[in-house]
């Protein structure tokens, strides 16, 4: 079992920046890769980002250039910094991790371990 802990989430004006954490109840370091989703009102919960134990990144389009993911080993969290954030970036960020991949890393079934959830708004 791997718990997942988020924070980081709130209200934030159009063009602003949020960093978005997640703490793991496992080193980072035993986890293939870890990612971010997030969910929009009313909409199916969609890819972010993912970061592998080697450090490769994968980056939806929607947030490229914008959203970095990044992992720090020590403290066995990892983080999803959002810059210039537009309301449609609005919705619950779910952190998550895959233990072992399987083809597929921008899908929902990839990943074993799920978060809360933290709510992140982007205000027009």
């Amino acid at each position: 079992q791997v718990q997942l802990v988020e924070s980081g989430g709130g209200l934030v004006q159009d063009g602003g920046s949020l960093r978005l954490s997640c703490a793991t109840s496992r080193r980072t370091l035993s986890i293939t890769a870890m990612g971010w989703f997030r969910q929009a009102p009313g909409k199916e919960r969609e890819f972010v980002a993912r970061i592998r134990r080697d450090g490769y990144e994968y980056y939806a389009e929607a947030v490229k250039g914008r959203f970095t993911i990044s992992r720090d080993d020590s403290k066995d969290t990892i983080y999803l910094q959002m810059n210039s954030l537009k309301p449609e970036d609005t919705g619950v960020y779910y952190c998550a991790a895959d233990r072992v991949y399987s083809g597929a890393y921008d899908t929902i079934g990839e990943y074993d371990y799920w978060g809360q959830g933290t709510p992140v708004t982007v205000s027009s």
